[in-house]
Formats: C-alpha cells, structure tokens, sequence
C-alpha cells in the first residue's frame, strides 16, 4: 500500500511560525518601518518550544513570528501610509536636488499623516483595559517630558509629552487619587488609585541628562508616538468623568489670583496659560459649576458572599481612605527655592493643603513669604536666616512621610538640621516573621493612637544603660562572693563527714521531706500537641513529606534572614550609642 510520503516540515509546529525577514519580505516593509508596525500594532517575537524543528534542523539563531500575527498585520490601513511616506521622501529628496522650492512647498502641505485612534481601540476594548496598561506609558511620558531640546527626539514629542504628564496630574490633583509616594536613586515613584486599579509610574529628578550612546531613540520615540495617544484618550475619559473640561482650563478665580507682573516675560499666551497649569497651584473650571453638597451616607448590606465582619473591615478602610484625603487639609505650606517644587507641590495638594513659592522660582505662586496664615515653611538646607515665630520649618522628607503613614507626624524628627529618620518604602507589607524596622513599629504605634515620647526615651535609655553597667558590675561581685561562700560551706561539711568517719563513729542519718512536683497543664498540651505533630510528619507520603521538608526549611531561611537584620540593626544601634558616650565626654 503505498501512499504520498510526508514530506518534513510542512506540518505542525513548523508551520506555526515565521521568521523575521520572510515577514519583512512578505509585508514589502524595511526593518525600522516592520519595527515600527509591529511596536504599534502589539506584536512581539515568540520563543518555539522545539527551535530545531521551526527552524528546520538548522541551529543558526533567527527571531520568529506567529503566522497568525503576521497575516494579521496584512490588512493594517498603516502599512499604506507607510508606503505613502517613502514616495514623499523620494519626491521631497528629488524636488531638494532640482532646486523646485514651489514643488517642496507643495509637498510638504501635503505630507502624508497617519492616527492610531483605531489601534488604541483595537487593543484596549474597555477603558479598564486601558487603564490596567497605563503604566509604561505614563514612565515613558514622564521621563520623555523632562528631555532637553535636543536633536535627539522632536521638540513636539516632548511638549506633547509635557502637556499631557500635566493633565493626569491635575486630574489627580482633583479627584485627590494620590495613596503612596516614595523617593529613590531612580526617581520619585507614585501610585494611585484611579476607578479601583492601582497604577505605579516613575518620575525621573528633573536634572541635566547625559543620553547615553547604547540607546536607540527610534524605538523609545516610536513606543512614546504610542503611548501618547493612549494617555490623550485615558485623560479626556477620566475628565469626563468628574465634569471637567478638557482641554483643562483654570478655574475663573484662579485665573484673576494668578494675574501678576510675570505675564509680561511671556511671548505667547498659550505659552503663559500652560505654565500656569504645571504650576498645578490652581484648581480646574468645570463643565457645570454645582455647589458642593453633602452627599447623603447610604445604607450598606453585606453581599452573598459577605460577612458582616468582611464588611466592617471594608467599611473602616473606606473611612481610612477619606481621613488621607484629607490629610493637609488647613495647612498652608511655603517652598523655599532648593526644594523640588514640583514634586511637593503635586502631593500637597492631592491630599488637600495649600501651597505657594516664590515669584522668581516659577510663575503661580498664590501668595507670599511673610503670609501669617502660613503653617509649615519647607527648607531643605542647614538654617535660614529670618524666622517667623507662627510657623514650623521643616524639611521636605516629612511630606512623603506623612503620606505614607497615612497621618500627620510629629515635626521634632524634621527640623532643620536634624539627622532624619529613614524613608521607608511603602511598597514593603510586612507578613508574619519579618523583620520590622524600629521606625516602622514607632509609625504603627503613631497609627494606633499611642504617643511615644522619642526625647524622653532616649534620655531614660542612656541613663538606664549607665545604671545597668554599673548595677551588672555590681551584680558580678556579689555573685562571685555568693558562689565562694557556697563552695567554702560544701568544703567544711565534707571535711567534717571524713573526721567522723576517720574515728569511727556513725553519721547522723537525716530524712528530708520531700517536695511535690506540679504540672504545668500548658506545658502538658505543648508537649502533646508537638508528640502528636511528629507522629504526622512521620506517617506522611514520600512526596508530602519532600514539600513539607520544603516549606519548612523556606520558613526557616525567613526566620534565620529576619534574625540577622535584627543583629544588624542591633549592632548598628550599640555603634551609634558608643559615638555618642564619647562625644559626651
């Protein structure tokens, strides 16, 4: 019986993919261009799990594509504007070497353009979709948006980039979404809370930058093309959504507040009017301008699968949540000119405080220095030279502390000069077994309620530290001497027994009472419980008892990592008191 022979890679996984240059041949694409389709559209390489067989027997490394994708690819309306912009440049390039300016001009009011509205849509069908991916593209705005002039990336791409990290901060600002703040060597990381999804960007410290050679601004520009449609698209849905206008617009009083002498430096007013609006000092017109009402508590039941202590808890978090959004609320604060302004100036007033500067630092300052009203003036220098009596000066680590403990902390730890506490990450949850800095317990304790006095401590610790030295010297010679006169008692017992018995005579027999043992019954159910847990452990199967040989030995590297970070601390904490003791004396 014979039958057509199989011929070898023409069926299964083989056929699944494709490499990249049969791709680029088959979409009639150059590299960057198929780069540039495949960044846009969402399409990324795929590893085969037998390359071999793909690759049919050859071992020589290539990339490859699903064919599904790419076949996809065929019918994307972009590929024809791609094509559409090649002839421009040809036809520019030739009219440029002609001399043709009138033909240059032409073509360049008729310069092919392309949307990615319909590419937005396609990949993100409902706004939570989008608001799930929203993360590089705020990174990648954020950092985009702090790039200087350069001939690295157009300057339109970079004011576009600003405008719109501008929006989403007043939106935040607004519906006061802000939760966690942390400042590191990379930049200042923010979350929010936005339509229940959390979302987590970096913002890069507004410094000089030195590009770095190794970088390909092509496709870092081609991601941002992208995520800068998205944003458009995620900030107009959110503005929508709290009756404001969009493109923002200052609220009518805060235009006429903001009115001063410093609008003149400006050429444009569009240029003055985004100013204002980074200046993030000044709340956002609305669409309908409503009273503010007290909205009416509604009654709460528990769902099916709810409890009412599942409830309780969710309703105390709620209460949580409401009590940080208002956490500066009646503070005013003050910016001296070495602070970074902008930073503070977004979490100040997402959690409701008042915020101003001076005229010379940036336009939008709502009022002066020797305002009365002013509560915390923030400083990030050694002294200041004029002080005002009504006011506490701080400096700027206190705001990001508060945030992140969720309340209002004591200013004695901030002052100027001061050695600060440490920054703790927000983003660390502590479970069972961890070590817990000593900072973290004194900010949990603050959170309860509980008011330990740090000054007064510290001054008992040292004092109780020279007694105990003292007392444990003392203790030391009393229990030597304790110990001598037992030894010396025993020895002249035994010395009196051998004469005894040296002459013969009988040794006084004594009975002594003896002495009833208690049971401990706690200890009697430790002991059982424990009996009873070795007696599981050995009538396990092999399998379970290799898991739990794991798990146990996973919590026992916890426990041993846990201790050492405690003698470091401890270690550390001895060093400093032995620096101190000498600056003492």
């Amino acid at each position: 019986m014979g039958g057509l022979q199989k011929k070898k890679y023409e069926r299964g996984a083989a056929t699944n993919y494709i490499t990249r240059n049969k791709a680029r041949k088959k979409l009639q694409l150059s590299l960057p261009d198929f780069r540039r389709l495949c960044i846009l559209k969402g399409i990324y390489p795929h590893e085969p799990k037998n390359k071999k067989k793909v690759n049919k027997g050859s071992t020589a490394p290539r990339t490859f594509y699903l064919l599904k994708d790419i076949r996809f690819l065929l019918h994307e309306p972009i590929v024809g504007k791609f094509r559409d912009y090649k002839v421009f440049v040809r036809k520019l390039k030739k009219a440029y070497a002609k001399t043709e300016w009138s033909a240059v001009e032409r073509l360049r009011e008729n310069k092919p353009t392309y949307k990615l509205d319909h590419i937005i849509k396609e990949r993100y069908p409902s706004f939570i979709d989008a608001l799930r991916d929203i993360e590089d593209a705020l990174c990648m705005c954020f950092l985009f948006s702090t790039f200087a002039r350069t001939g690295k990336c157009h300057v339109q791409t970079i004011q576009l980039c600003r405008r719109l990290t501008v929006e989403w901060m007043n939106y935040l600002i607004t519906s006061r979404a802000l939760r966690k703040v942390f400042i590191s060597i990379k930049g200042i990381y923010y979350q929010a809370e936005v339509m229940g999804q959390l979302i987590t960007w970096l913002v890069p410290y507004q410094f000089s930058h030195d590009h770095p050679t190794d970088v390909d601004y092509r496709v870092m520009a081609t991601f941002t093309e992208f995520y800068t449609t998205l944003l458009g698209f995620v900030n107009f849905r959110l503005y929508n959504s709290l009756n404001l206008i969009y493109p923002p617009k200052l609220d009518s009083k805060a235009v006429v507040e903001l009115k001063d002498e410093s609008e003149d430096d400006y050429a444009m007013n569009s240029e003055s009017y985004l100013e204002k609006l980074s200046a993030l000092s000044a709340s956002l017109a609305r669409v309908v301008s409503t009273a503010e009402e007290e909205e009416a508590e509604l009654d709460q039941f528990p769902d099916e699968e709810e409890d009412m202590e599942q409830m309780e808890a969710r309703e105390k978090e709620q209460k949580q949540q409401e009590a940080q959004k208002k956490l500066f609320e009646g503070l005013k604060f003050f910016l001296n000119r070495e602070v970074p302004r902008e930073s503070l100036a977004f979490v100040i007033r997402c959690f409701g405080g008042e915020v101003s500067w001076d005229k010379s630092v940036c336009i939008g300052s709502t009022y002066d220095v020797t305002e009365e009203t002013i509560t915390h003036h923030i400083v990030d220098r050694p002294n200041v030279d004029k002080q005002y009596i009504n006011r506490y000066y701080i400096q700027p680590q206190w705001v990001y502390d508060c945030v992140n403990a969720k309340i209002v902390l004591p200013v004695e730890d901030y002052f100027l000069g001061v050695t600060l506490p440490p920054h703790l990450s927000p983003f660390v949850v502590e479970k069972d077994g961890d070590y817990v800095p000593p900072e973290k317990l004194k900010i949990m304790a603050l959170q309860r309620g509980e008011k330990p006095a740090q000054g007064q401590e510290d001054e008992e610790e040292e004092e109780g530290e020279d007694e105990e030295e003292d007392e444990d010297d003392n203790d030391d010679d009393d229990g030597e001497e304790v110990e001598d006169d037992e030894e010396e008692a025993e020895e002249n017992n035994l010395k009196k027994m051998e004469e005894q018995r040296s002459q013969g005579k009988s040794l006084s027999v004594k009975v002594t009472p003896g002495k009833m043992k208690v049971d401990n019954p706690a200890r009697l159910e430790q002991e059982e419980k424990a009996e009873e847990k070795r007696l599981a452990i050995m009538m396990m199967k092999k399998k379970e008892k290799y898991l739990y040989d794991k798990i146990m030995f996973g919590k026992k590297r916890k426990v041993r990592e846990a201790n050492k970070l405690a003698a470091k601390r401890k270690a550390f904490d001895d060093a400093e008191k032995a620096k101190k003791k000498k600056a003492r004396k």
